[in-house]
């Protein structure tokens, strides 16, 4: 069987998917990426392969990206991780114009014109606020796991505003609001919010044209996600297996490339 490789190795996690001549997903894995994110795609690679029942040799080709992708010389070639998000994406909803893809440590949001190519980008990759790192300090400030929260956000009566966007200050002002005994729910409901102003502000710059589709880990997160429609007046569509879909685009760009014989 021909099966194609795509890897996304990431700040916080890597990944990596197989798929078959059709784009399907025959093989993925995931693990944190540690302080030598390409050692684990090694790794991760041999466990998918076996997963497959396929030979690392006789993959056909293969396309890394992320924030590790240069550093991880095993693959054939590499690719940005807007060009990944935009393509897996797409693939996986065909009308996607718009893809928020919130990572470890920086959120994009991606347009898309009507043949799914892209059009703008805004990214911000400076500041932890708006990006799954912030989240797991909020939640270690709170005494929660980061899969805590959208069951706590779900229970609250009202978000409590959270003023700062810097990740330092915001979890000062966490823990003021505990020491003052204010509930945990409104808390994460404002942080939730919080993410989604600054994810907003992204957006504004390229616009938010649905379908949109929300990908990367705290696209996992359904209390992020329903502050960020409620924030955007606009229905947003999470992808199916949101961490994977960089790899999966990378994989899918492998197999394109194959195909144009480049």
């Amino acid at each position: 069987m021909s099966t194609w490789l795509g890897l996304d190795i990431g700040s916080r996690t890597v990944k990596v998917v197989l798929i078959d001549g059709a784009g399907s997903i025959i093989a993925r894995a995931l693990a944190p990426a540690g302080y030598d994110g390409p050692s684990v795609a090694g790794e991760l690679i041999a466990g998918a392969c076996a997963e497959a029942g396929v030979e690392r040799r006789l993959v056909r080709a293969s396309v890394v990206t992320g924030y590790g992708r240069v550093r991880f010389a095993q693959a054939d070639s590499e690719a940005s991780e807007i060009t990944c998000h935009a393509r897996g994406a797409r693939h996986l909803v065909p009308a996607a114009r718009t893809v928020i893809d919130i990572g470890g440590q920086d959120s994009k949001v991606i347009a898309l014109d009507e043949a799914g190519r892209v059009s703008d980008f805004a990214m911000n990759d400076r500041c932890a606020a708006g990006t799954g790192r912030f989240l797991e300090v909020m939640a270690q400030a709170l005494g929660l796991a980061v899969d805590q929260l959208a069951a706590l956000h779900a229970l609250a009566e009202q978000p409590v505003p959270i003023s700062s966007t810097c990740t330092v200050f915001a979890e000062t002002e966490v823990i003021s609001h505990l020491a003052r005994g204010v509930p945990r729910a409104g808390i994460v409901a404002g942080l939730h919010a919080a993410i989604a102003s600054r994810v907003l502000g992204l957006a504004g710059r390229v616009g938010l044209r649905p379908v949109v589709v929300c990908t990367g880990g705290v696209a996992r997160n359904a209390g992020f996600v329903a502050a960020l429609g409620s924030a955007a007046q606009v229905q947003i569509n999470v992808a199916a297996d949101a961490q994977f879909v960089g790899a999966l685009g990378a994989a899918l760009l492998a197999l394109a490339r194959r195909h144009e014989g480049r």
